[in-house]
């Protein structure tokens, strides 16, 4: 079910220059998230009037933390809010990871994420209960590397190697040796075009949080649709809409 609701912040720090922390208290929210999903954000500033989609990055009771990235006018104003400030909300959004089932079916996973593609994977990690590693790129400051269970394997490639490996997460994936039946990504798409011709060479099931630019973020509007193999009844084409067909999907059923 989604939710429109008064939220309210409880902190709201930077990670980096341009990466903040928020973490937001829902009245309902919280209570029905699943891993992949994301919450529709509002401005203040009425005029805004198109929500900012941001990725849940971890659920703590009726708490949401979001890990977003500055790059406009809206998440700007977002970076200034502070401690008590309100702000409206709709949640969760979106076709999420089927723990359960991963849970059930799965031995090992492994947990790919880029850049502003991280922030989901930290819920999925807490949620499953298999052997889990995870790989995390970055182009040089780390941020929420040290968030994941204790009982994940994280590994770190940066391209100028100041951390981890030097060069991107499947140069670190490949240097481990470690061997997934499991596939999760979240990332640019140059990254989830390489996990998708391993995993599919390999036969490893594999599903991607596939970013998209989003205009109403409920199905609506058809402006972040992409390619799919499968005809889609709402618009009779061959695509789906990211914000609520998504933006989880099984990498058999999209073209990237």
């Amino acid at each position: 079910m989604i939710y429109r609701e008064k939220v309210s912040v409880i902190s709201n720090t930077a990670l980096t220059d341009d990466i903040y922390d928020l973490k937001i208290k829902t009245e309902n929210i919280a209570n029905d998230v699943v891993p992949g999903q994301f919450i529709n954000l509002y401005c203040n500033d009425s005029s805004r009037l198109l929500p900012r989609p941001i990725s849940v990055c971890e659920v703590n009771g009726d708490e949401v933390r979001l890990v977003y990235r500055v790059v406009g006018e809206g998440t700007k104003e977002f970076s200034l809010l502070k401690a008590g400030d309100g702000l409206y909300a709709t949640g969760p959004v979106g076709n999420g990871y089927d723990v359960e089932y991963l849970n059930k079916d799965f031995k090992r996973a492994v947990l790919f994420g880029g850049g502003a593609g991280i922030p989901p994977m930290v819920e999925l990690a807490k949620r499953l209960t298999i052997k889990t590693d995870v790989f995390l790129g970055y182009r040089d400051v780390l941020f929420l590397n040290e968030d994941f269970p204790e009982n994940v394997n994280v590994y770190i490639a940066t391209e100028n190697g100041s951390t981890g490996i030097k060069g991107n997460v499947m140069d670190a994936f490949k240097a481990t040796g470690v061997e997934p039946d499991l596939i999760c990504a979240c990332g640019p798409m140059p990254m989830l075009k390489a996990i998708n011709a391993f995993s599919s060479e390999n036969g490893i099931k594999t599903y991607f949080s596939l970013e998209e630019r989003m205009a109403c973020g409920i199905g609506a509007c058809l402006g972040c649709v992409c390619k799919t193999k499968n005809t889609d009844e709402h618009s009779k084409v061959d695509n789906a809409r990211v914000c609520v067909d998504g933006p989880v999907f099984d990498s058999e059923e999209v073209i990237l």
